[in-house]
């Protein structure tokens, strides 16, 4: 195979039939790289499992295709974001089958921000749509980033909500990016990109195909310390979102309703199965930032932390001693302090609420002058 533009091979990979997510992510961590992958001989390929029909297809991918997707990669909008890459979301990585390449259409720094997911029905409730809509301002207003999946119904109140505080927020979908679905979102979507991002693990023209949606599912939670399930049929596809969460081991929250309410029903099961009844944004709050002091006063506004020094906890310290006037990324302070990436993203919002580190562009953060 000719020497090819690096993102070439990453592009290949999502265009090649037959190799899923965790056959990819086994022959990166063999290879270590896209490029070894695609110029690799035959037989070592067949000894990392790969069958004829898989090596004939990797050794001759789609050109004409993967040319539309480097010209889709050169708008400024457009970022492809790989396995190998330091801006790889961190808590998504943690995942069993995070997906080896990510395509993003707006900031990609977003991704390495604490996000919690709203999920919920297609066909919401009235109290549904207005508690989606105002949880997600409220969690804004705690610097918090919010995740869903763009459908009609709920995850698009969910949007709105972080938008009518102009907070970010992150749309995952289930097509390429240049497929918004459903079409009736489009407008919300371009709004969301100038405060967050479009992602999704399908390339430029894919189709909005039923089988890619739970697939989706485990992306929304995968980004995000906890999911939040504002109302559910027992067949919602949210509960698909929940059940990954718990696999993953993050946070699930439900709202409960009327028992006499079927959107109710989902919510019930996944409390019963151990997911934490929520009445207020508090109830989140004390388990993703338990350090976080809250108050159940009109407005949700945090309690103002002492900056002095002395009174930090351990992990908070530990982060501090680790963040300088040099921008630092998350994936490096989980390497440099041994930490979970989702206890070090729920740590530097404390820091960053209590004014001692201040985020810069590109998801990273420095010590505070103030």
């Amino acid at each position: 195979m000719q020497q090819e533009d690096p993102a070439f091979y990453w592009l290949a990979m999502a265009r090649i039939r037959g190799v899923g997510t965790r056959t990819w992510l086994h022959l990166l961590r063999s290879f270590k790289s896209a490029e070894a992958i695609f110029t690799a001989e035959n037989a070592s390929l067949a000894n990392h499992g790969l069958n004829d029909d898989s090596i004939q297809s990797l050794k001759q991918p789609d050109r004409n295709r993967i040319d539309s997707d480097l010209e889709w990669l050169a708008d400024p909008c457009n970022h492809l974001l790989t396995w190998n890459d330091q801006r790889y979301p961190a808590l998504l990585r943690q995942i069993h089958d995070p997906p080896p390449v990510l395509y993003v259409r707006g900031d990609p720094g977003v991704l390495d921000l604490l996000q919690i997911s709203i999920v919920g029905s297609r066909n919401p409730s009235a109290d549904g749509r207005r508690n989606a809509r105002e949880f997600a301002r409220n969690l804004c207003g705690y610097g918090l980033t919010i995740t869903s999946g763009l459908a009609t119904g709920l995850d698009a109140c969910a949007h709105l909500g972080a938008l009518d505080v102009s907070g970010r927020t992150i749309a995952v979908l289930g097509s390429g990016l240049d497929v918004v679905y459903p079409a009736g979102n489009r407008s919300l979507a371009e709004n969301l990109m100038r405060s967050g991002a479009l992602v999704s693990e399908y390339p430029p023209g894919t189709r909005p195909l039923p089988v890619h949606f739970p697939k989706r599912n485990r992306i929304i939670s995968g980004l995000s310390v906890g999911t939040l399930v504002v109302e559910a049929t027992l067949s919602s596809g949210s509960l698909i979102t929940a059940g990954c969460a718990l696999e993953q081991g993050r946070e699930v929250f439900a709202i409960p309703g009327s028992i006499h309410n079927p959107l109710s029903r989902g919510c019930h099961r996944i409390i019963r199965d151990g997911a934490k009844l929520v009445e207020s944004v508090d109830d989140i709050l004390v388990e993703i930032i338990p350090s976080l002091t809250v108050t159940n006063q009109a407005g949700h506004e945090p309690a103002k932390n002492d900056k002095n020094l002395e009174r930090l906890d351990g992990n908070s310290k530990l982060l501090l001693d680790n963040i300088g006037l040099q921008p630092v990324g998350v994936d490096t302070l989980v390497s440099e302090t041994g930490m979970e990436a989702g206890v070090v993203t729920a740590t530097l919002l404390v820091l960053e609420l209590d004014g001692l580190i201040e985020q810069v562009p590109g998801g990273e953060y420095v010590r505070s002058n103030g």
